[in-house]
């Protein structure tokens, strides 16, 4: 993605600070930088801006500004970098488990923004594409189980030897142009209804 077509969201109460990291963030040559001062309703300005990466400024942030913060991360599933003034383990372990991409502590610095911004939208896709993957191979290992189910069926009813089973299997997701998991699936919701599970 060219990084001038970036969205970038900065919240920070404080406008003198806000201002360094816009200033930081345009020297980077990111255009597209809009700054909320306002933390109430912060929801709503970033569903209307739908930015691709959140820059958050805490100056001295309390538990709930923090908790608030966090949950905010959970929620939008978008790298975010997030500048503190001082912070402790828990804290640290909180961001983490949240899903910020980047929190740094006592590092404001115009030069230091673009580098952390880079290496928070990096470290955001590598997590996005290890969940995306985790789910995918979590959702094969559902549909290997359902077909195991659904073979063990057939072979019980039918007489048939696993290979057959899956054989048949197969031969009618191709038929009807369906998936082999959700023939199997079929199979084993109507073998339940029916008082056949294997």
């Amino acid at each position: 993605m060219n990084p001038a077509a970036l969205r970038i969201l900065i919240i920070d109460e404080n406008r003198i600070r806000a201002a360094i990291i816009e200033a930081g963030l345009r020297e980077a040559g990111h255009d597209e930088v809009t700054l909320v001062h306002d933390v109430l309703g912060i929801a709503r300005h970033i569903s209307l801006i739908n930015p691709d990466v959140i820059v958050i400024d805490l100056e001295n942030p309390n538990r709930d500004m923090l908790e608030n913060m966090f949950q905010l991360s959970r929620a939008v599933k978008r790298p975010i970098a997030m500048f503190v003034d001082r912070s402790d383990s828990a804290s640290i372990e909180a961001a983490v488990d949240a899903g910020v991409s980047a929190y740094v502590v006592d590092g404001l610095r115009k030069e230091r923004i673009k580098p952390i911004l880079d290496m928070a939208i990096s470290r955001f896709n590598a997590f996005s594409r290890m969940a995306r993957e985790l789910e995918e191979a979590r959702g094969e290992l559902e549909d290997r189980k359902v077909i195991d189910r659904a073979k063990g069926i057939l072979m019980k009813s039918r007489g048939l030897s696993e290979a057959e089973a899956y054989a048949l299997l197969r031969k009618t997701a191709m038929n009807q142009n369906r998936k082999l998991a959700e023939i199997a699936q079929s199979l084993v919701t109507a073998a339940g209804l029916l008082g056949d599970d294997a």
